[in-house]
């Protein structure tokens, strides 16, 4: 299944971002820390005409800390980019946001010369948070829904800095299948454009290859490690079921419920610091999904130019 989300309000964001972008100084992408590739938006760069670019590695408080740190290494080792990972309804760490943007633009202060800086990220990545962090008030609304924010916003950080905030925006067309799954495991999708038996199942093959003792200690399943991380996913999922009571009639497992079950303890944070993908995972993924995706439209390039057959002539 090939998991896409792209809603009318993200074609009016996206002209959006194009024309604010003429005249900002530094570029603030929000992403996920729990799968800081797929949550990085590609179109990001082009929009944004190559304007500096903070890469804010927000929910770090879920994630696995090794591996956000593999993220921040990449996204610092990139031209004209700085990362910093926080949780962003903490005072402190919000912040320094601030001072890495007039790092990034030393040229930008004072009355004459504002910092002006846009404030991108997918849906639910938690912008608003962080917004009505720095601002010190609930300015932004937030929710656990994805597409919660529908306008842009022209926020005073002080009176040197305003920062234009966007509503949460995908890409027209998400060619990493891995990514459609850890964005709608996420919640990052509306929930119309997946299906919660398929997400979860992606979801589980994930955990149970690096965090098997997660779910041991969360579903007390009773497995050795090396158990669960080679149990076929159904068969895991099963026994996730049978242990958190989503049995149906006569002793049928309920899929439905389980994996529900399975997504909100994710998104929840309970099953305890998750990160779905490394840098060099994700990088593996982008390569894989861009070549099958230039096979795609080389295909339906060569549909488009074949001659059609002409219809036999009836006279």
């Amino acid at each position: 299944m090939s998991i896409q989300w792209f809603p009318g309000h993200m074609h009016l964001t996206r002209k959006a971002i194009t024309e604010r972008a003429k005249e900002i100084d530094v570029v603030i992408e929000m992403l996920d820390a729990r799968l800081p590739g797929s949550s990085a938006n590609p179109l990001l760069a082009e929009l944004t005409a190559g304007r500096p670019t903070l890469k804010v590695v927000n929910k770090q408080d879920m994630a696995d800390p090794e591996r956000t740190a593999l993220w921040l290494a990449h996204y610092n080792a990139q031209p004209n980019t700085r990362a910093i990972a926080l949780d962003a309804s903490i005072t402190a760490p919000a912040r320094a946001i601030i001072a890495s943007c007039f790092e990034l633009a030393p040229l930008r202060g004072g009355m004459v010369k504002p910092m002006r800086v846009l404030i991108c990220g997918i849906p639910n990545v938690g912008k608003s948070t962080l917004i009505n962090t720095l601002l010190g008030k609930r300015s932004a609304k937030t929710g656990d829904e994805a597409g919660i924010t529908r306008t842009e916003q022209r926020l005073v950080l002080a009176d040197d800095f305003y920062l234009f905030d966007t509503p949460g925006m995908l890409w027209p067309r998400i060619v990493v299948p891995e990514s459609g799954y850890n964005l709608a495991a996420s919640g990052a999708v509306g929930r119309n454009a997946y299906d919660d038996q398929e997400v979860a199942l992606e979801l589980l093959s994930k955990l149970k290859a690096s965090y098997g003792a997660q779910l041991e200690a969360r579903y007390k399943l009773g497995l050795p490690l090396d158990t669960v991380a080679s149990l076929p996913d159904e068969e895991l999922m099963a026994a996730i079921a049978r242990k958190r009571g989503a049995i149906g009639t006569g002793g049928s497992i309920h899929w439905q419920k389980v994996a529900e079950l399975l997504i909100a303890d994710f998104r929840s944070g309970v099953l305890g610091r998750i990160t779905l993908e490394t840098p060099e995972q994700f990088l593996q993924w982008l390569a894989a999904g861009q070549q099958a995706d230039a096979e795609r439209q080389n295909k339906k390039k060569e549909r488009a130019n074949k001659p059609k057959a002409r219809k036999p002539d009836r006279r």
